[in-house]
């Protein structure tokens, strides 16, 4: 065996590939699974998982993670105390795709998420001052979004800104266009770039991990559950920095520093992203469960559970 197969095939063992192990059980799916967590819970776990620092992650600490989790008798209990399981769990699950085992690039893992997005969302949502002030942020945000969509989702508008320029500003409906579309825009960004989930179907799984086939009704699910966190979390992130701005425009201490109107909205923009990523990410479990009558009659014989499982995606 050559020294490049032998690396191929000791990465494909600790970054669980299916053609190097044929019964190797995902471990971020095993966690998921066995880890019933409530809404508190799956909100304090993304807060850990979300630090910026998760994305720069280098990939020998990864495999050395997940080295220890596949070896270690200890790691197969996610509650385990031992603080270098629960690293080697953080590291898991910040930077390896559940449904696929592959590693996530570092600018598309979810601890990354918050450093693109606020900056942009705040560039969008800024009177705009000619086209490429209008554009440029869009297509950015546009860009970005769909990558981060395609590549967390299942492997197997300009509009509101030019109707501000033409109208004005001066009336508060119209300067709620931008959020409207923004979150109608990230909502059906979601269905575009993981459309194929839906048609093809995604991955069901029994509470072992075992694969029982592929599902359209719950492609459909993880489509829809995912599109509606990321409308949660971009109306408000959109809508607050607005209301604030609002109110703040008719204090006597913007009409003395007019300038403090950028670094209000910077700031309470990326205080409200860094408050709902989190939550947004939370609000729907990681593995989601569909009664098993509800399947498709092709996969109800594969097992005698009641609830099977499948990955959202972020």
């Amino acid at each position: 065996m050559s020294l490049e197969h032998e690396e191929e095939t000791q990465h494909g063992l600790l970054l669980g590939s299916s053609d190097a192990v044929p019964a190797f059980i995902e471990p971020n799916v095993r966690f998921w699974i066995t880890v019933r967590q409530s809404f508190i819970q799956r909100l304090l776990q993304w807060t850990e998982l979300l630090d910026p620092t998760n994305a720069f992650i280098s990939v020998e600490s990864i495999e050395n993670s997940r080295k220890l989790l596949c070896t270690n008798e200890d790691a197969s209990n996610p509650a385990s105390g031992d603080q270098r399981i629960q690293e080697a769990w953080k590291r898991s699950l910040a930077t390896v795709h559940p449904d696929s085992s592959n590693l996530i690039p570092n600018f598309f893992r979810p601890a990354a998420f918050l450093p693109f997005m606020a900056p942009t969302v705040f560039l969008s949502m800024m009177p705009p001052k000619g086209i490429k002030s209008v554009i440029l942020p869009q297509v950015f945000l546009y860009t970005y979004m769909t990558a981060f969509n395609s590549i967390n989702g299942n492997r197997s508008y300009v509009v509101p800104h030019f109707i501000q320029m033409k109208y004005g500003l001066t009336n508060p409906w119209i300067r709620l266009l931008p959020v409207v579309f923004l979150v109608q825009a990230n909502g059906m960004n979601v269905y575009m770039s993981r459309n194929i989930e839906s048609i093809k179907g995604i991955a069901v799984m029994d509470k072992e991990g075992n694969v029982l086939g592929h599902s359209p009704i719950a492609g459909t699910k993880a489509v829809r559950e995912t599109a509606a966190s990321r409308t949660v979390l971009f109306g408000t992130s959109a809508l607050i920095p607005e209301v604030f701005t609002y109110f703040f425009k008719r204090t006597q201490f913007f009409l003395k520093n007019p300038g403090s109107l950028w670094i209000l909205k910077l700031s309470c923009t990326v205080l409200t992203m860094g408050l709902m990523v989190p939550v947004s990410f939370s609000i729907f479990p990681q593995m989601g469960r569909i009664q098993s009558c509800s399947h498709e009659e092709k996969i109800q014989p594969s097992t005698e559970e009641t609830e099977i499982f499948y990955h959202r995606g972020v």
